[in-house]
Formats: C-alpha cells, structure tokens, sequence
C-alpha cells in the first residue's frame, strides 16, 4: 500500500492546486510558493526559525539547479546583441533572402530560419536577429507582417523553444521536477514536438493563405518603409571581411558544438557548459574586433544586458521552481531527514496512494498534463510553470507505472506553446513588436492552429504511453 500520507503530504497537494488556481486567474504565484515552502518546513521540524531559513535555502537550491541554464541564456542573448549591432547578423542571414521569391516561399524560409537559429539562440534573441533582416524580404514578396509574425512565433516560441534541444532550458526544469535524466524528456519530446509543428504551422499556413485570397491580409509600401527604419546598426571597426568571417565562423563553431554533444555524449549541464563557453569565446572576440581599445569594456556592457534579460526571465520562475523541489530532492536538501520514515519524497509518496485511490488511465494522465501545461503557460512565461508539469507527470506516472517521460515532455510542450509565446498575448510582445503588428492580433492568429495542435498532439502521447 505504501506510506501512509500525512500532513506534509497533504500541504503540499493543497498549495498545488492553490498555485493552478491563481494562474487561472492570471495571479503571480511567488507568494503561494514561499508560503508552502515555509509549512513544510514548519510541520516536517517544528522549527520557526527552520521554517523561514528554509524558504531563503530553497531559494538558493533552485538558483544552484537551474544557474547553468540562466547563465547560457543570458550569454546567447549578450551575442545576440553584439551580432545585431556590428551587423555580423544582417551577413548571416542576407544569403538565405534569395530564396524567398514569394508569400508561400517567405512563411516556410522564415519558420525553419528561426526554428534553427533559435535552438542555438533562444526565440527572443533570434526574433531579433532575423526580424530586421528578413521581414522586409517578406514584405516586398507579398507576406503580410502579422504573416511573418505568425512564422517566426510558431517555428520560435513554438517548436524550437519546446523542444529545446540544444540550450536545454525546458527540459532540464522539468526532467528535474519529475526525478528523470535530461536525456529522457528530451528523448520522449521529439514525435510530440514534430507531431504539434507539423500540425500546428500546417493549419496556420492554410488559414494565411485563405485570408490572403480573401483581401483580409494585405501589404502595403508603408508597412515596407516602417519596418526598414529598424534596421540602423552602430559604427564599428569591423571590415565587411570581418563581419564575413564572423557570419561563417559562428555557425561552424556552434555545428561543430553539437558534433561535439553527439560524439562525446554530452547532455544537461555538460552540453549547456559547451555552447555557453563557446558563446562566451565568440563574444569576446567579436567586442575586442568591433571595438578596438572599448573592446574590453564592451563586453562588460554585453554580459550586464545578457545577465539582466537572464535574471529577468528566470525571476517569476525561481520561486515555483524552488517549491517543486521540495516534492523530491530539494526537501532532503533544504531540511533534511524530516519525512516520515520510509517516505520516497512527497510526489512519490502521493503517486503511490493515488495509484490504490484512482484507477488512472495513460489516456486521463495525457489529457490532464495538457490542460495542466495550458495552464500554467497563462501567466505568460512558460518557464514558471513547468516544473509544475514535471512534478504531476512524476505524480501520475508513479500512479500508472510508466510514462513518466512522455508525460512530462507533453505537459512541457503544452506549457511552453501556450505561455512560450504562441497565444498568450503579453508573451507575445518579441515578435510582435520586431514586425509592428498587433500582439493580441497574433494571439488570436494563432488561437485556432495551437489549440488544434495541442488536441492531436495528446491523442498522439495517448498511444505513446
């Protein structure tokens, strides 16, 4: 039957649905996190000052698990910008214009553009790499910019950031919310991220198309004149050669990082460490080129702005993390052996009871970690709310017996397309304001083709489990 639940379990099973409710109702969880984190440190020591020491060491335990990730992201967003200002991106990129000889041609070029770059970016930044460079290429072969918009959302903040293979960021949340190994979601995601692209764009396309036809979407010379005034970049001491070097240099070395994972077996905390330290080296040297004598000091400038957005990103995500930890590793951690004996961490402990309480199907656990990824992704960030995903895929996988993999990458798939930024508006800001185009216009873009995805892609998981 396994250990009996206790008070401990049942604080923590409350404050779970607490945290639900107030993303429900677009409410910042931070407080309900600390609060449950302080009465299970109360009730498992009867120790006030235990209690409140444990919500400031639950907080640096979630900052230790998840810094490696912050500090990747905000080193690729540091490139990012210096890429953008010394031009390097407009020669990366320009290449791949020639290619786009209509609207049809401009959608697809665009959407798998920012899909690879953004594995090895992230979306934000790579919104702002590619949308100076190629949205007036679109606009010019008749792809409106809520179009252009629409491809870089869903291939971006869509597919590549739910998968996330390369950074990591995703999986590595909820792989540590639901007790697995890195490998094992990232493994587990990949027919359900191809499954919610392919349907996802594929509906998205179609009803483009549709309205294009119908003179609902159009493109006018002022949207074209309005979108190239973005593209002002700074005055370097980076020969056109340079920016040619570079434009070559820094795909070969970020492909030859991911040879490098592949060879060597590298996943997690070691393939992050790989691309971050080769980020870092790329930076430098692009500063110390462009700049000359304020080289040293702009690299100083280019890591505050990457650490900054970093911190800023991961801010709503470091309490909720810190309160899923305490479901597994993280209690042990932060105040010790006070479990009751025989205790398997808390999820594992409420997996097992609800396993003798509920005869759960794989069919009503998919179902549920989509609504519940859905719904944490409303708060807009699609981090915050992932580790919640990750710790009820432990909870139901512990109940069914297996699947705890797929699980886990469904409910991260749902969370990010939903909250990442393909339908909740204020996500949406990035690419909506790179193409100057409405967010909620987008948002209501995208409602139909997500929600389609998400409900193919969970029938999909279904025969997965």
């Amino acid at each position: 039957m396994g250990i009996e639940l206790t008070f401990i379990h049942w604080i923590y099973l409350i404050f779970i649905f607490l945290i639900i409710g107030f993303m429900v109702f677009k409410r910042d969880t931070t407080l309900v996190c600390l609060v449950g984190i302080f009465l299970l440190g109360l009730i498992s020591t009867a120790s006030v000052v235990t209690a409140i020491t444990g919500i400031f060491n639950s907080l640096v335990y979630a900052i230790t698990q998840l810094l490696s990730t912050i500090l990747v992201i905000s080193v690729i967003v540091a490139l990012s910008q210096v890429m953008t200002k010394t031009g390097i991106n407009d020669v990366m990129i320009r290449p791949f214009t020639k290619f786009i000889k209509n609207p049809t041609l401009a959608f697809w070029i665009i959407g798998l553009i920012m899909m690879v770059v953004s594995w090895f970016f992230w979306p934000s930044p790579a919104v702002a790499l590619l949308g100076v460079i190629l949205l007036p290429v679109a606009l010019r072969v008749g792809l409106p910019a809520l179009g252009a918009a629409m491809a870089m959302n869903l291939f971006g903040h869509g597919i590549a950031l739910s998968g996330d293979y390369i950074i990591q960021g995703a999986p590595k949340l909820t792989a540590d919310a639901a007790g697995i190994p890195v490998g094992d979601v990232l493994s587990a995601s990949v027919p359900l991220v191809i499954v919610m692209g392919v349907v996802t764009t594929s509906i998205a396309f179609f009803l483009l198309k549709r309205d294009m036809k119908k003179g609902k979407l159009t493109v006018s010379n002022q949207d074209i004149k309005e979108i190239e005034k973005q593209q002002a970049t700074e005055t370097t001491g980076l020969t056109t050669t340079g920016k040619q070097m570079f434009a070559i240099l820094i795909p070969v070395l970020l492909i030859i990082d991911v040879i490098g994972m592949s060879l060597f077996q590298l996943q997690g905390g070691d393939a992050t460490a790989l691309v971050g330290g080769t980020v870092v080296v790329i930076l430098a040297t692009i500063s110390l080129s462009a700049y000359k004598n304020d080289g040293l000091e702009k690299i100083t400038s280019y890591l505050i702005e990457g650490f900054q957005f970093g911190f800023k990103v991961f801010g709503p995500v470091i309490p909720i993390a810190a309160f899923f930890y305490m479901g597994d590793s993280g209690f042990k951690a932060v105040f010790g052996n006070t479990l009751p004996s025989g205790s398997q961490g808390i999820v594992n402990d409420l997996g097992t009871a609800l396993a003798h309480i509920v005869p759960l199907s794989g069919n009503v656990a998919a179902g549920t970690l989509t609504v519940v990824g859905a719904i944490t992704g409303i708060d807009g960030s699609g981090f915050s709310g992932i580790s919640l995903a990750g710790s009820i895929a432990h909870l139901f996988a512990s109940a069914i017996g297996s699947g705890i993999a797929t699980l886990t990458a469904l409910g991260q798939v749902a969370a990010i397309w939903v909250g990442g930024g393909t339908l909740v508006p204020w996500a949406l800001i990035p690419a909506a304001a790179i193409c100057n185009v409405d967010a909620f216009a987008l948002a209501r873009r995208n409602l139909v083709p997500v929600v389609i995805g998400l409900i193919v892609t969970t029938i999909t998981a279904m025969f997965l489990l």
